[in-house]
């Protein structure tokens, strides 16, 4: 019992809500309440919900946190009406008047030892029979989330400056921007560099409240930050076009350069909301990064990077590059910061 409350304190102070359902009797309930250190803010007995119309037992679920005497129908729609309060439920139960909640919930769990009806209605099973396995599931969803998110908003606000950037090219020069092979190549290696994501460090702010996935949030990032890539890809065209009079060649291996190096760097600023320096990359996403951007500098000068049509780049071109790549990051920085900060005001 003293585990279950240290893992229910636990789950509340990562914004989860814990709620007791059960059809047993009010002074049980309130005893068992007491023993695992869940506070009964509100209680309420099935005699009392049924009656309701929708919109008041939506309202009454949401506001109490422990239900007696319910059946199994009522379980049911307890976990309806929190889902279109906007809530995201999970329930465990591990008996047969459980599976219709556990079919209603988003995620519902069940433990090893439960009939078959309510293992088969869940969607995961506890093998320990431990609240702190729950909490430690929902720590680990929530990294997993942000990673994943780390990666769609570098991903398409990354690739929609690229295909912008390929559009207008394709209008000022007389030649594609990159060949197919070379973009198959770029995307490898772009793809290579951002494997260690999962490994990565997530903010205590995405760790400690739940989060949903906003299209909308990405779609706007993607809008903000893709043009600021594509401005700079913009400039490197005119710098190797009549900068250095660049053929096709040399224009393919320059772009090629300073696209790997802008693409899989700028990782490291979007990966977190704050100020990049603060929160320290994983070292291997760090290493990887390094290495890819390590490997497109050298490939021009090798029989493979030959075969792919690239040439060596004059050491005034490189030395642009790094002074491009530096002032892209802190453009993209700038950007990233007003861009949470409305967020943060709307």
């Amino acid at each position: 019992l003293h585990a279950d409350a240290a893992a229910l304190a636990d789950l509340a102070a990562d914004g989860v809500s814990v709620k007791l359902i059960t059809g047993d009797d009010e002074r049980v309930t309130r005893h068992l309440c007491e023993a695992v250190g869940l506070p009964v803010t509100d209680l309420l007995t099935g005699h009392g919900l049924e009656g309701l119309a929708d919109p008041a037992f939506a309202l009454r679920c949401e506001e109490a946190n422990v239900f007696c005497r319910v059946s199994p129908a009522l379980k049911s729609r307890i976990i309806q009406a929190l889902r279109r309060r906007g809530h995201v439920v999970g329930y465990l139960g591990d008996g047969i008047n459980d599976a219709p909640a556990l079919h209603a919930a988003d995620v519902g769990l069940s433990v090893d030892g439960a009939v078959d009806v309510a293992r088969e209605a869940a969607d995961l099973i506890l093998l320990e029979h431990d609240l702190a396995v729950v909490h430690r599931g929902v720590r680990e969803g929530r990294r997993t989330f942000g990673n994943i998110l780390k990666y769609l908003l570098m991903g398409t606000s990354s690739n929609f400056g690229n295909m912008l950037s390929m559009a207008l090219g394709t209008l000022i020069l007389p030649f594609l921007p990159l060949l197919p092979v070379q973009v198959l190549v770029n995307n490898l290696l772009y793809d290579l560099s951002e494997v260690p994501i999962p490994l990565d460090h997530v903010e205590a702010e995405v760790m400690r409240r739940p989060h949903r996935f906003d299209v909308r949030h990405l779609r706007d990032f993607m809008l903000v930050v893709g043009p600021v890539s594509s401005v700079f890809d913009i400039a490197t065209f005119l710098i190797l076009r009549y900068g250095f009079g660049a053929g096709p060649a040399l224009f393919h291996t320059g772009w090629f350069v300073e696209s790997m190096a802008t693409q899989v760097l700028v990782v490291l600023v979007i990966r977190t909301p704050g100020a990049p320096w603060r929160t320290r990359p994983h070292p291997l996403l760090l290493g990887t990064a390094l290495a890819v951007v390590g490997i497109a500098l050298v490939l021009p000068w090798t029989g493979f990077g030959r075969e792919l049509g690239f040439v060596p780049l004059p050491a005034s071109y490189l030395g642009l590059v790094a002074l491009m790549v530096v002032t892209y990051l802190a453009a993209v920085e700038f950007v990233k910061r007003r861009f949470y900060r409305r967020i943060a005001t709307a």
